[in-house]
């Protein structure tokens, strides 16, 4: 058993939700090195890299070509969760020859609907193994609910997702951010409330009665919603200096690309241990050559994986 201390740099698992128009995209766009997933063209207005995906199977396989080969993108941008699963429904539904969702009876079909969300989540995971930034962007609604210690209910902003799919993703999140206009109420000659300002555009970071969000980075409540808020988040998470040379001058990543067996690997994980134990590898660096050692493993033998 290898106990592994302090804090580990890994990339960033951020889910942008809000308004309409808010600018959630156009914030997810300044990670660093972005590509946007877009499933509801909603990145035309921007000046940035994108991948159309206008159904579930080039949305899938988008995140799969990326997990193969990153092409120097650093942050994938999902742009947006609702549409995405949109695009679920529509590829179960047509695969069934079903009309509604609803159709396949009992909830099974919002059952089956997660697993297929899952699967996504699964591949995003993948994207953070090779170093890669994910981000979702998505949109809120307003759902009434009512706690089981409170006498009422009241109104909140969530995910705009099924009751199936946001637990899912609010799970997968190290942040939730809900992006919002900040507004105070004043009390009026009249005695009654209004409304003031509403131009301040904002983030928020942690949970409260009004909307879902959190965080595991120590960031304030109430953040600026811009990109400078959040750049200190991957500049702390960026991968520590390349390992040193192996012994027939490759990289370690070039050597586990080029490796064409398991034996080879086997050697190769091997001397990471070894380089390990003498100070050559960081923790970090050791656990993300091993993850690129597994995933190498399974496209070489995926019947033994």
């Amino acid at each position: 058993m290898r106990v592994i201390r302090g804090k580990q740099r890994t990339p960033l698992r951020v889910v942008i939700y809000g308004l309409e128009g808010i600018g959630k995209t156009t914030l997810a766009a300044q990670f660093p090195d972005a590509v946007i997933l877009d499933t509801e063209d909603g990145s035309a207005h921007l000046d940035c890299a994108r991948v159309v995906c206008q159904d579930w199977t080039s949305l899938e396989g988008a995140i799969m070509e990326l997990g193969r080969d990153g092409q120097g993108f650093r942050t994938v941008v999902i742009d947006s969760a609702d549409w995405a699963e949109r695009l679920a429904v529509h590829a179960l539904v047509s695969k069934a020859s079903k009309r509604s969702i609803e159709d396949f009876g009992f909830g099974k079909g919002y059952v089956m609907l997660a697993e297929q969300f899952a699967k996504l989540l699964t591949a995003a995971d993948h994207l953070i193994s090779r170093g890669m930034h994910v981000v979702w962007v998505a949109h809120s609604k307003v759902q009434r609910t009512s706690p089981p210690d409170e006498t009422d209910g009241y109104d909140r902003y969530e995910l705009k997702l099924t009751k199936h799919c946001a637990p899912l993703l609010r799970e997968w999140a190290d942040a939730l951010l809900f992006a919002n206009y900040k507004t105070t109420l004043i009390e009026g000659s009249d005695g009654r409330m209004k409304a003031r300002g509403g131009q301040q555009r904002v983030l928020h970071t942690e949970r409260c009665a009004a909307f879902d969000a959190k965080n595991r980075f120590g960031l304030p409540a109430e953040l600026p919603l811009s990109i400078e808020s959040l750049r200190h988040l991957w500049s702390s998470t960026e991968p520590a200096a390349p390992a040193a040379p192996a012994p027939a001058s490759k990289r370690w990543q070039d050597r586990v690309d080029e490796a064409q067996t398991v034996e080879q690997l086997g050697q190769i994980a091997d001397e990471s241990d070894a380089a390990l134990s003498d100070g050559k590898l960081t923790a970090s660096q050791h656990e993300r050559l091993r993850a690129l050692i597994a995933t190498r493993h399974d496209q070489i033998d995926p019947q033994e994986a």
